[in-house]
């Protein structure tokens, strides 16, 4: 479990996983609105080398990102209720970038096998402290989880 106090150390947790990132790590952020996914995304992109402006992709579903050592792939399926399989996204799940997925658990069996979720969750009494919990589905998300906590622990 991860505690962040705030909006800059929830940027600092995500330029350790763009940082972390190998090609076809797939990351699901899970938690309710205002948790703080895009913000993490944000990070995630600094980390990757990424200085373009990151905005959600909540209507557009995907936004690709080229410029970093690893290319990320942003998605937002919160939107998504049928067609899944019909968007192409295990050519992003397998491809040469990090793909980072909003409310994946929308996306059910279209999910990649192979993912690391963060469970977001905001304290009732401090809006600004979160609780990361990390769960690796599958060997890659687990040395992918391996890699992020040892940045973070040092």
């Amino acid at each position: 479990m991860i505690t962040l106090v705030n909006t800059t150390a929830t940027e600092e947790l995500g330029k350790i996983i763009g940082r972390a990132a190998e090609p076809s790590d797939n990351l699901v952020l899970t938690g309710d609105l205002g948790a703080g996914k895009t913000t993490l995304t944000k990070g995630i992109a600094r980390g990757l080398g990424i200085e373009q402006m990151i905005k959600s992709p909540t209507y557009t579903i995907i936004r690709e990102y080229q410029q970093g050592h690893l290319p990320l792939y942003h998605m937002d399926v919160y939107r998504i209720e049928a067609g899944a399989g019909d968007l192409g996204l295990d050519d992003y799940f397998e491809g040469d970038g990090l793909s980072v997925i909003e409310w994946g658990q929308q996306l059910g069996e279209y999910l990649p096998e192979d993912y690391l979720e963060l469970l977001i969750s905001k304290d009732e009494q401090d809006e600004n402290l979160r609780q990361i919990e990390l769960l690796a589905h599958g060997k890659q998300a687990q040395r992918f989880q391996t890699r992020i906590m040892k940045e973070w622990e040092a």
